[in-house]
């Protein structure tokens, strides 16, 4: 039981590592401005923002990020943990008969 509590736990603490390494990325990639295609007009999109607003979404999707890659980890790691402990239970059978001492 404790070797399946530590693969989960560190299951968790590796999938919220990896979720703050890929999700950053892909909110900067999902949330570009694009650009306008207006006749004679080329150029980047100007837009007026609300930072707090900006700030709350941003953190907000970074920890939902961070929660699923925990979830997933802790699931992953849950299945290798317990693959791992019940190898380790695992012993050769003894012969029943050999065990008893002679009389």
């Amino acid at each position: 039981m404790k070797t399946v509590i530590i693969f989960v736990l560190l299951g968790a603490v590796l999938g919220a590592v990896a979720a703050s390494v890929v999700v950053p990325p892909t909110l900067s990639w999902y949330n570009e401005a694009g650009f306008l295609s207006q006749s004679g007009q080329a150029g980047q999109v100007q837009a007026l923002v609300n930072i707090p607003q900006v700030i709350r979404y941003a953190t907000s999707r970074l920890l939902r990020g961070q929660l699923i890659g925990s979830a997933i980890g802790a699931a992953t790691f849950l299945v290798i943990g317990i693959v791992v402990a019940s190898k380790g239970r695992r012993r050769p059978a003894q012969n029943p008969a050999a065990a008893r001492p002679a009389v």
